[in-house]
């Protein structure tokens, strides 16, 4: 994290907005039947990744508290698992996705009459974590598909000879996260796919655990994670032949931060768009993707600019029209 980044918000001040926005999403999960005023709560379910769940979750609980007859429910499933088990069956209103839609979930949607948009909400820094005193401070993209990929080395020293020989311990997403999917796609491809030998949780803070303190161990997450839990681990720059580059906010800005710089994504329903309270919820989704306070020093995330979120209100809009 930069010195700019760091001095934005205190790590006690993030912490304190995560575990807050992290708690209602819980308290929505259990439900609750009835507003304060006895109307009966208006509900909506969010599925999907794990990797917009702070920002997700962060924009609910301000919606909620201003709309206490709505309640949105986001829920963590993993891009994939929120696609092919919730969303595109017909179960969920949202799903929020760190890549785009695939082509076999395209199909499970219209196989079931499930018509969706895309709407983009931030920019993520896919960020690769060591422990803070790990050996390993940056590594090339080559080395990096050498550690994740399929038939992965088993030693840091087949890394890269100038490290220890020490069996390597990985902490990583599960294969129905979208941030599996993407990791695959731009670090080894998928001929190379990925090891089986490593934990997998689609509960990112249980990687971020996973690593800290422990020499041998390294994972991978969206950089809201690490920006939530900096204390015990290291970011590892990422060479993709141009240099050394760490993750932060300003190099995913920059997009000198490749090739694990990407869009982050929500897809609605159009069936869902025409209730009026879901529109207005993701018409307050699209409003907070510009809040510099709320995307960046308190989630972690890079905000939209102003014209790119001025499009994805528009095309809001017009899919609301044509839900109605």
């Amino acid at each position: 994290m930069t010195e700019d980044t760091s001095k934005a918000v205190s790590t006690a001040s993030r912490r304190k907005f995560l575990t807050a926005a992290a708690g209602a999403g819980g308290l929505a999960l259990a439900g609750c039947t009835e507003s304060t005023s006895g109307d009966e709560t208006k509900e909506i379910t969010i599925t999907g990744s794990s990797t917009v769940y702070p920002l997700m979750s962060a924009i609910s609980e301000e919606f909620r508290s201003n709309n206490s007859d709505v309640d949105p429910t986001v829920n963590r499933t993993g891009s994939g698992g929120g696609f092919s088990n919730h969303f595109c069956v017909g179960n969920s209103d949202f799903n929020n996705a760190s890549r785009p839609i695939q082509s076999e979930e395209e199909d499970l949607c219209g196989e079931n009459g499930v018509e969706y948009m895309e709407l983009t909400l931030a920019t993520d820094a896919l960020t690769v974590v060591v422990s803070e005193d790990s050996f390993a401070d940056c590594l090339t993209v080559e080395e990096l598909a050498q550690i994740w990929e399929s038939d992965s080395v088993d030693t840091w020293d087949e890394v890269r000879d100038e490290f220890p020989n020490k069996e390597i311990e990985r902490y990583g997403a599960a294969d129905t996260s979208g941030t599996y999917d993407y990791f695959i796609e731009n670090i080894q491809g998928s001929e190379r796919g990925h090891t089986s030998d490593y934990t997998a949780t689609e509960q990112d803070n249980q990687i971020a655990q996973g690593v800290k303190g422990n020499e041998k161990a390294i994972g991978y997450f969206g950089f809201s994670y690490f920006y939530q839990n900096p204390d015990g681990l290291k970011a590892v720059g990422v060479d993709n032949g141009e240099g050394c580059v760490k993750p932060s906010l300003e190099t995913a800005k920059s997009g000198e931060y490749q090739p694990l710089t990407r869009s982050l994504y929500t897809y609605p329903s159009l069936d869902a768009l025409s209730k009026d309270y879901i529109a207005e919820f993701a018409r307050y989704v699209v409003e907070q993707t510009t809040d510099q306070e709320l995307v960046a020093e308190n989630v972690g995330y890079v905000p939209l600019s102003d014209s790119v979120q001025q499009e994805q209100m528009q095309k809001l809009e017009d899919a609301i029209e044509e839900a109605n």
